[in-house]
């Protein structure tokens, strides 16, 4: 029986050879602990370069890879590309994500929503947008334009920063290529690669993000990113209010709350903190 099982398993996989390549160069690049070489793929993995090369930008051209540095080809860095990240986050969306972050966001309403009115939110990256999967509010008078499955610009989301401040510079390249991948809501917020990469930075060496009107003018958001086992962000959570209604003195227990319910969906999912 089990050699029945082996023999049909290589037989599956010697009339898909594309397809066990493709997945081999996937799981390799999940595992290693950054972009790896071509050449260091080719031995491996033991496919030819000339094959490798023509399966990678295959799956360069669908997102699934990237390529971090230019010629020659034996010494260039590939890592995952956005169209893996977006897979990996799908697979914590169908259920475990939101059920397990729901009692969390509850809980960090509940242990901040009488400082003010606030809207609390779980959020993943869908391309170069934020997409909203869960909203709590503390009861208050709020109005906010990030509701459930709404689509905003990550580029402006304290919650899409939180999560593109920990992904590669090649990665951000790609959601952000030129000035025309920007959004402008109300005249605040980052308008090209440069400024958005100078923001990431600062916001990842802090731990949090805070969006400043960048939205909806006169209200601002606090977010922190959610990590996998692999210490990649799959999602943030953010809390959002009204200027008028948070002092100064009150934002940084608000910046505490956030980041704490973020580490404790981490811890959730059994995921990691990433190192720096």
């Amino acid at each position: 029986m089990l050699i029945a099982s082996l023999t049909c398993q290589t037989l599956l996989v010697s009339q898909v050879p594309a397809a066990h390549r493709t997945l081999e160069v996937l799981l390799l690049l999940a595992r290693s602990a950054g972009p790896i070489p071509a050449a260091t793929m080719a031995r491996e993995l033991e496919i030819p370069k000339s094959s490798l090369y023509h399966l990678l930008a295959a799956m360069q051209s669908k997102g699934f890879v990237t390529s971090i540095t230019a010629v020659p080809k034996e010494n260039s860095l590939w890592g995952l590309g956005v169209s893996a990240f977006e897979v990996g986050s799908a697979y914590v969306r169908h259920e475990p994500l939101e059920a397990r972050a729901r009692p969390v966001l509850i809980a960090l309403l509940n242990r901040v929503g009488g400082l003010a009115p606030l809207v609390g939110h779980l959020g993943i990256l869908r391309g170069s947008d934020t997409y909203y999967l869960l909203k709590e509010s503390s009861g208050g008078p709020i109005t906010v334009v990030s509701e459930i499955g709404v689509r905003l610009p990550a580029s402006l989301t304290a919650s899409g920063r939180a999560m593109l401040s920990y992904m590669s510079a090649a990665q951000i390249r790609a959601l952000f290529p030129n000035v025309e991948a920007f959004v402008d809501r109300t005249g605040k917020g980052p308008l090209t690669p440069k400024q958005l990469k100078a923001l990431l930075v600062t916001e990842r060496k802090q731990g949090f993000s805070r969006e400043l009107g960048m939205v909806t003018r006169g209200h601002s958001s606090v977010a922190s990113a959610v990590f996998d086992h692999l210490g990649e962000p799959i999602a943030a959570i953010n809390l959002v209010y009204r200027d008028s209604t948070v002092e100064e003195s009150k934002q940084a227990t608000l910046i505490t709350a956030v980041q704490d319910s973020a580490r404790e969906l981490t811890k959730r999912l059994g995921g990691r903190l990433p190192t720096e």
